[in-house]
């Protein structure tokens, strides 16, 4: 084979690569931009009022469904379980906020957003925020829970 022949061979393999590259590169941001596009889409956030956290929280649970749950009776008794230690105080809705009242914690106030079935309260005021997912409260053995 000619030396002319095979610099056109190199050229063209050289120039059907990259076009391969750029393909493999665009197709692969294009379906992460899909991806994440599809998730925002998908997990919208939105702010709940006061009435919204009164109804969503009422007789219900917040669980990481692992290490904690703050239980939001409709007396306004907070009754919180965390790595096996009990604590009660209580909760209330002051505005657009949810309002907690513990002992060893503190009192605190939070914002609430909701994002599909999670939940984050947000803090008004210093600390950090407490997630997780609303489910009917337990109400058997709670020690063992």
């Amino acid at each position: 084979m000619s030396e002319g022949v095979q610099k056109v061979r190199l050229v063209e393999s050289k120039s059907q690569l990259a076009r391969c590259l750029i393909a493999a590169l665009a197709t692969g941001i294009g379906g992460l931009v899909t991806l994440d596009a599809g998730f925002v889409a998908a997990e919208s956030v939105r702010t709940l009022t006061g009435a919204q956290i009164r109804a969503a929280f009422t007789g219900k649970q917040l669980t990481d469904e692992v290490h904690y749950r703050f239980v939001y009776d409709g007396d306004g008794t907070l009754r919180t379980y965390s790595m096996g230690v009990k604590q009660a105080g209580k909760w209330r809705i002051q505005k657009d906020e949810i309002c907690l009242y513990i002992e060893d914690m503190g009192d605190d106030c939070y914002r609430v957003a909701q994002s599909g079935k999670r939940f984050e309260l947000k803090p008004t005021g210093p600390g950090g925020p407490i997630d997780g997912i609303l489910e009917p409260a337990y109400h058997g053995d709670e020690e063992n829970r």
